[in-house]
């Protein structure tokens, strides 16, 4: 009965041939590449824009790389359904691993930018192929106790990459955060192309680029206005009304394209699955949380709080050891009291860590933004390991892998859209507060770059209005956080209370 369960569940995977420990080990060296680009990236941040400029432009450094890995997610879901996750998750590491050598190369920040959007290209293979490759060869009783061996990546990913972006900032040179990326990436290349083996059936097929483009540019244009809405528009402009009708308009051509193709890039049947619906949608506002964390937190603690990156870097770490112990625990919470249960818990504990960073203050310290942020990684532990099982459970081997794309992809869109909206809000807010206190100073967003650099001799009156502007705006983000967490938990009640077979 096991084998004919197993047998069912991988699919077309040759089971004789693929060696299931030196595949996983080749996963997690994946899933490790991205987990340590996340918090490693983060921690760097204020050292990059310290060096080449451009704090108005610090949303753009996440928001390009997470606008592309947003939309090939999906592409890659399906390609890798068509033609097999191997070639598809090599194709993704190449790309991922060219774009990392050119985000070292960089001399300003619009050409960072610009690589940033290469990395992300490549990026939207890695995590959901590597994470479909799982549901493959793994069983679901199976895949609640391997969430363990998952888990781990992200708690050893967490120790090592604020030490290292730490490090690389403080001793040897930021680039590093970038290069890092390419021994693992070769690693983990190698491990799939050898260990893994697939049975995949040819047939003709056709790609639905219409509707990624149509994708691309109603994301790209609703990016725009996220970020530059009240910083260089008003929000009730022209152009922002313009932009938004035209963001709409492509968005409805997606649904149309959606409708017709053959095969779609997200089909929408799958939305006609309640738990697969709200999980995904949950997703969306969870993915807006864990940005507006991630991406703000080391700004806060380096330059409101005045503490070095190395410290700034620990207060993400721990979100990122809270999300592998509440992974591992929901891979036994959902096997006895179900899917349903184990969201809820996690939602509640995403409401806690939110409430932290709302009532957060520079006379705190960074231990109660580490607090915040282990509270935060546990909800995100929870919540996501029970929507991806409960995803991957519900379909069969030919709509796993856009599936699991599709739920990836509505976390990263809420990565991106977090991205542009907190990081407007941030600007916007930052602007109106210089604006309001800073007569005679001639200060301006941009002059957030020298209260984030170490070397900078900023003192007295300019100093304490730059702390407090920067204060007052992410106190903003973070409340806009925790109404998303309040939005997450209500959407998660809404989940249906049978749970899959």
């Amino acid at each position: 009965m096991k084998e004919a369960l197993i047998d069912k569940d991988r699919g077309k995977l040759d089971h004789k041939e693929t060696k299931r420990p030196f595949v996983l080990a080749a996963v997690m060296l994946a899933m490790f590449m991205a987990a340590v680009e996340a918090t490693i990236v983060s921690t760097a941040m204020p050292a990059i824009v310290a060096e080449i400029g451009g704090f108005s432009k610090y949303s753009w450094i996440f928001s390009s790389y997470l606008l592309m890995n947003s939309v090939t997610i999906l592409i890659y879901g399906k390609l890798a359904d068509l033609f097999g996750r191997k070639p598809i998750f090599a194709f993704g590491i190449i790309i991922f691993l060219i774009g990392s050598v050119l985000c070292g190369l960089a001399d300003s920040m619009e050409t960072l930018i610009i690589y940033r959007f290469i990395q992300g290209i490549g990026a939207g293979a890695v995590m959901p192929v590597a994470t479909t490759i799982v549901g493959d060869i793994y069983t679901v009783e199976e895949r609640a106790k391997i969430q363990g061996y998952l888990s781990s990546v992200w708690g050893i990913s967490a120790i090592i990459g604020p030490v290292l972006g730490g490090l690389f900032v403080e001793y040897i040179s930021w680039k590093f955060v970038f290069w890092v990326n390419v021994p693992l990436g070769i690693l983990s290349m190698a491990g799939i192309g050898l260990f893994l083996n697939e049975r995949i059936d040819k047939k003709k097929s056709s790609i639905d680029y219409a509707g990624a483009m149509f994708m691309l540019i109603a994301i790209s244009l609703l990016m725009i206005v996220l970020v530059e809405g009240g910083v260089r528009w008003s929000w009730t402009s022209w152009e922002v009304a313009a932009l938004l009708a035209v963001a709409c308009c492509f968005f409805i051509l997606f649904i149309f394209q959606e409708n017709r193709a053959d095969d779609p890039m997200m089909p929408l049947s799958l939305w006609k699955n309640r738990s697969i619906l709200l999980a995904n949608v949950t997703s969306l506002t969870t993915g807006m949380m864990l940005m507006g964390i991630s991406t703000f937190l080391p700004t806060f603690v380096q330059g409101v709080m005045g503490k070095s990156a190395m410290v700034a870097g620990f207060t993400l770490t721990t979100m990122s050891i809270g999300w592998p112990i509440a992974s591992t625990v929901a891979g036994r919470i959902y096997l006895k009291a179900g899917f349903r249960a184990t969201s809820i818990l996690g939602g509640i504990f995403l409401l806690a860590g939110s409430l932290v960073f709302v009532m957060l203050s520079a006379d705190d310290g960074p231990v109660h933004a580490m607090i915040g942020s282990f509270l935060l990684g546990v909800g995100m532990g929870l919540t996501s390991t029970s929507f991806i099982v409960s995803i991957q459970s519900a379909v069969d081997w030919k709509e796993r892998g856009i599936a699991t794309a599709t739920n990836m992809f509505m976390r990263n869109l809420g990565n991106t859209v977090g991205a542009a909206l907190l990081g407007g809000i941030l600007n916007s807010k930052l602007q109106t507060y210089l604006e309001e206190h800073s007569a005679g100073k001639n200060l301006n967003i941009d002059s957030a770059n020298n209260l984030l650099n170490p070397e900078s001799d900023l003192s007295g009156p300019i100093k304490e209005v730059l702390e407090s502007g920067l204060s007052i705006a992410l106190h903003h983000v973070y409340f806009v956080v925790f109404l998303l967490a309040i939005l997450s938990v209500l959407f998660i009640f809404f989940l249906p209370k049978r749970e899959l077979k």
